[in-house]
């Protein structure tokens, strides 16, 4: 049994490349159902969609690794060997690391960040519901979960973070000279959404506007911060009415055009707009950043931002990662333990299927007495000799051999196994 992960993140491919193996929550069960689909024999899996990665998990025969490269390489359409330049591929207790490090938010682009665990869980349990996560994997899983909460609460690796969001609101703060006179409108109405609105409203701007594809879920938002709703249609026409545009939804193509900023920058008689894509696939062209009133940040643009303070965070990091190590000795270990030649548990399994097969025939036999009408006392007296006959008789042999070693290595165990006094 082999664990492994294959992925690629915000440090090893660029985020048009990363949009392209976006999933959305309500995906990765299908998903996770169609990668386990392509596979001979059925492995535990588990796919991790995120702004910053998309990774997949595995257990079982390593030859899945190749395959589950293939399938993700068609599901973005990309050739394998363009996926492979981008991607990663860990092994047992690397993986587990990796994993571990993931859940704790050591490996995100804003280090420390808090989302990843709960993003981390929903993948989790979509493959669960998928019926693709066995003990092993749900064994790394529980683990990255208890040592993300140990790092969490044992360090202060959180302290000091500067999230996406806070760094939107900061750099709006260097370009308008009073955040208060400004009309923000913030397009899509999940998390990264909401924690973006939350930041901003502290600023108290002159306006907040939700535009999201569902009004009854933008007005509940909407109702936490004193804003106005619009609908996603209506964006093109009001777009030029706002100084600050943040958006982060689920759409696969983009939202906002180069067509749609060029007429509200007209609009607007070319004041400035600050503009924010947090999604990814993007919500807004590429393009847009080329025109020259326009400052259009991506999740990767703000990337120097959120490191800020990253300094003081270096010792909580080291904390960390002990945490993590000791977290990845205590996997292998289990891990060990199950190895089918090697491990302990393998024969443990067979040990307790021997004695369940001999107590079987056992109480047939006591059953089959009872029946006859024989005493109660002695039934019971056979079936205890016959059980206890049938637990001695390998040892009663290996001490009654002819090979001289062989009796003496019998002769330990039984002192080890049967005689020994309990304290």
């Amino acid at each position: 049994m082999t664990v492994w992960a294959l992925g690629i993140n915000h440090t090893t491919a660029p985020l048009d490349l990363r949009g392209r193996f976006a999933f959305a929550v309500d995906q990765l069960q299908p998903n996770v159902r169609a990668l386990r689909n392509i596979f001979a024999n059925p492995s535990e899996t588990t796919l991790l969609s995120t702004c910053n990665r998309t990774e997949i998990y595995g257990a079982g025969d390593p030859a899945a690794i190749a395959p589950t490269l293939d399938w993700l390489a068609t599901t973005g359409g990309v050739p394998t060997s363009a996926l492979q330049q981008h991607s990663y591929t860990l092994r047992d207790d690397t993986a587990a690391r990796h994993a571990f490090r993931v859940a704790s938010g050591l490996d995100s682009m804003v280090l420390g960040e808090p989302q990843i665990l709960g993003q981390f869980k929903d993948a989790v349990r979509a493959a669960t519901q998928a019926g693709a996560v066995g003990s092993t994997l749900n064994q790394l899983f529980q683990r990255s979960f208890a040592v993300a909460k140990e790092v969490r609460s044992s360090t202060e690796i959180g302290a000091h973070s500067i999230s996406m969001a806070a760094a939107a609101v900061r750099l709006a703060g260097q370009l308008f000279e009073d955040l208060r006179q400004v009309r923000v409108l913030f397009v899509g109405a999940g998390d990264m959404i909401e924690l973006a609105a939350t930041h901003f409203a502290a600023r108290q701007p002159k306006s907040i506007t939700i535009a999201n594809r569902s009004l009854a879920r933008g007005e509940t938002l909407a109702a936490r911060f004193s804003a106005q709703v619009m609908g996603l249609a209506d964006l093109p026409a009001r777009l030029h009415e706002f100084d600050v545009v943040v958006s982060c939804t689920a759409s696969t193509l983009p939202l906002i055009g180069l067509g749609a900023v060029e007429r509200a920058l007209r609009a607007r008689k070319h004041r400035p707009m600050f503009m924010v894509d947090l999604a990814v696939p993007r919500d807004i062209e590429p393009e847009v950043k080329d025109l020259q009133d326009v400052y259009l940040y991506t999740v990767d643009d703000l990337a120097s931002v959120v490191q800020t303070g990253q300094q003081n965070r270096q010792a909580a990091v080291a904390q960390a990662e002990l945490i993590i190590d000791a977290g990845v000795q205590s996997f292998m270990h289990w891990m060990d333990q199950r190895h089918p030649e090697t491990g302990t548990v393998p024969l443990i399994q067979q040990l307790n299927a021997q004695a369940d097969e001999w107590r079987a025939l056992e109480l047939a036999r006591a059953r089959k007495r009872m029946a006859q009408g024989e005493d109660m006392d002695a039934v019971l007296e056979a079936l205890s000799r016959g059980l206890t006959q049938k637990m001695l008789h390998g040892a009663l042999v290996q001490l009654n051999t002819a090979d001289p070693a062989a009796r003496e290595n019998a002769s330990a165990a039984v002192q080890r196994f049967f005689l020994r006094k309990e304290r």
